[in-house]
């Protein structure tokens, strides 16, 4: 079998191919348009038909490539940065390059056979698109927030009330204020910026009803785990892109970072916190543990009970332990979730 490793970039692609033990076969760098991309896959034919295609997990850079390769029927799995970086590290060639990623690419496919394979997933994609349009918009409300109590400490301090300056009505409120004060240009920002913060937050209500709109009928399981919302459901489904291309649960949570990692020798069993997986769904399941710890029962009875047999426990490590139990618990609903599509299209 040929492994033909890809570093995608928005101009360009340089793939390189190695045989079944990492040896490097032939290279190639093309642009990133349709042409160059017919050229990557005339390029790649000369292997022949027992090949796989690994391209490094870079956050939409390569979205249209494997869209392209899959659509051609390859069969394209997904390598982290992180795992990349350790095989570049352990080679015996020095520096960094596009051919030096790409290679370390195909080796670390070779080496790790069971990486997530990428797949077409219409709504998953779409899905991650809007929860990503969100985010980019809560944190321009936030920064205009910012802004706007800065003016106000200078302006009026009375106006600047604790709590948070999104609410229609607290806006409208603001505004009148601010028109009553004396013309300036501190005074007209500040109105600037309320306007800013209502518009903003409009987008993001419309938002939240078309995730809504698309995230019900996909993930009821999902949706019914204490803690989920429609916003953090559509981003676990946008981040996941199909459950089915994990073989396990084990191989679920070493994806989304809460894997334990061990750190002992000769001594009683240790184990760290895990930095690596998909840190987009590794925030996912902290925000959900933080609020089962507050509104679950069940999750402050599991925490307890796993604290009561390591006497020596931290509250971290308690934490750590129902993260990677949380992953469980989704991984089982996304399962229940994708068997209630297969059956309501049958």
């Amino acid at each position: 079998m040929v492994v033909i490793g890809i570093d995608p970039h928005k101009r360009s692609h340089t793939a390189v191919a190695v045989d079944a033990v990492g040896r490097k076969l032939s290279q190639l760098t093309v642009p990133s348009d349709d042409n160059g991309l017919l050229r990557l896959w005339a390029w790649a034919a000369r292997f022949g038909p027992d090949r796989r295609w690994a391209v490094e997990d870079g956050r939409g850079i390569a979205a249209r490539l494997v869209r392209t390769l899959i659509g051609q029927g390859a069969v394209v799995v997904w390598v982290p940065p992180k795992l990349m970086a350790q095989c570049r590290a352990s080679a015996r060639t020095r520096g960094k390059s596009d051919p030096i990623d790409a290679l370390a690419i195909a080796r670390a496919a070779v080496r790790e056979p069971d990486l997530p394979t990428a797949h077409l997933d219409d709504d998953a994609a779409d899905l991650r698109l809007l929860s990503d349009r969100r985010e980019y918009l809560v944190k321009a409300r936030t920064a205009a927030v910012n802004q706007l109590r800065w003016h106000l400490h200078d302006l009026a301090p009375h106006l600047d009330a604790p709590g948070r300056l999104t609410g229609p009505r607290q806006l409208d409120r603001l505004a009148t204020a601010l028109s009553g004060l004396t013309a300036g240009v501190r005074r007209d920002l500040a109105l600037d910026l309320v306007t800013d913060i209502r518009r903003l937050g409009e987008q993001i209500r419309q938002l939240d009803k078309q995730l809504a709109a698309l995230v019900t009928p996909l993930a009821p399981a999902l949706l019914a785990i204490v803690g989920i919302n429609v916003v953090t459901a559509a981003k676990i489904l946008g981040e996941v892109a199909g459950v089915t291309r994990f073989r396990s649960a084990a191989a679920f949570a070493m994806h989304t970072g809460v894997a334990p990692i061990p750190v002992w020798s000769s001594n009683r069993p240790q184990y760290r916190l895990n930095r690596g997986g998909n840190r987009q769904l590794n925030a996912c399941l902290h925000r959900i543990v933080i609020t089962q710890l507050s509104h679950s029962a069940e999750a402050k009875a599991w925490r307890q009970r796993w604290i009561a047999r390591r006497p020596n426990a931290t509250g971290k490590a308690a934490l750590r332990a129902l993260k990677r139990h949380l992953a469980d618990v989704v991984y089982r609903a996304l399962h229940a979730d994708h068997q209630h599509q297969l059956a309501s299209a049958a």
